[in-house]
């Protein structure tokens, strides 16, 4: 059990696999993992934001939609996509800020309910503006990452890795501890000296800052923002089942529950609608049973008899 405690070794092999799928797994699966890769990235950036900040936001998609949609407003008026990354990046940070400086004003569930209005406006904003967002049909964009499965796998590996080194690395430093301590207690921790404000709000931009780049990578690869894949509600709940799932505050246990959703709910696609009775009661199982997630409880000290 005590190489099971160790976080290291599990991350290697979890790189190694990830590295080689591309030599001996399929273009579907290939396409499945993709997936679920940029959805780890959404589901990590809600853990810092919820599982160290302790504030529980409602509105993920927010800010992935912000992102998607600026990116592919851009790539529709002629700019690259590296550009349209960028722009849809920025774009949900300001998002962020303007969403989250009125926010954090308030206190228990007032700034989850203001974060799922956020949400809502956005949709309503998207559907009134069908004839540039596309509606509820969907932004059809010209440029694509790539049309090779392989090369879109690699894509969001690469940024997968890149974002969970960056993310996690944040959680585990001084600026990680400190969000911890203004989650918990946060009269505690401002009469220890921390402002309170500005850790959360920093928070809340790195959060929007990864949502909206990936945000942006999701439309290059389907070459469409749409409600259904950036905004839509349901996206919300499957990101907060990811990281309760996999072990909240764990971040890396984000990309075990959302890989855990999009793969389950891809191999009991046949049995129909029941798919998301069974991969929802085996979430909730985890959750009830195992409080600390999957993760958490792998990596949890054993007592010895």
């Amino acid at each position: 059990m005590s190489l099971l405690r160790r976080r290291a070794p599990w991350v290697v092999l979890l790189l190694i696999a990830g590295a080689s799928a591309p030599g001996w797994m399929g273009a579907y699966f290939l396409g499945v993992f993709t997936t679920a890769y940029y959805f780890g990235v959404f589901a990590m950036s809600w853990d810092l934001l919820f599982g160290f900040a302790g504030e529980v936001n409602f509105g993920p998609t927010f800010m992935i939609g912000v992102g998607a949609y600026a990116a592919g407003l851009m790539n529709n008026a002629g700019f690259g996509i590296p550009i349209c990354l960028i722009s849809g990046a920025a774009a949900a940070v300001v998002g962020g800020l303007l969403l989250a400086m009125p926010a954090l004003r308030l206190r228990g569930p007032y700034f989850g309910l203001v974060t799922l209005v956020a949400v809502l406006l956005l949709l309503d904003c998207i559907v009134i503006f069908a004839g540039v967002t596309g509606g509820e049909i969907g932004m059809m964009v010209p440029d694509v990452l790539s049309v090779s499965a392989s090369v879109n796998y690699w894509y969001a590996f690469g940024f997968l890795v890149v974002s969970a080194i960056i993310l996690y690395g944040l959680s585990v430093s001084s600026v990680g501890l400190i969000l911890q301590a203004t989650g918990q207690d946060r009269i505690g921790a401002a009469a220890l000296g921390f402002n309170v404000t500005k850790h959360k709000l920093a928070a809340f931009c790195i959060s929007a800052l990864f949502s909206g780049l990936a945000g942006g990578l999701v439309t290059f690869y389907g070459g469409i923002a749409s409600v259904d894949t950036v905004v839509s509600l349901s996206i919300t709940v499957q990101i907060v089942i990811a990281v309760v799932f996999g072990g909240r505050r764990t971040i890396l246990g984000a990309i075990l529950g959302a890989i855990f959703l999009i793969l389950a709910g891809e191999l009991l696609r046949p049995i129909g609608q029941l798919n998301t009775l069974v991969v929802s009661a085996v979430a909730l199982a985890v959750i009830i049973f195992f409080p600390d997630g999957a993760l958490g409880w792998l990596l949890r000290p054993r007592e010895k008899a």
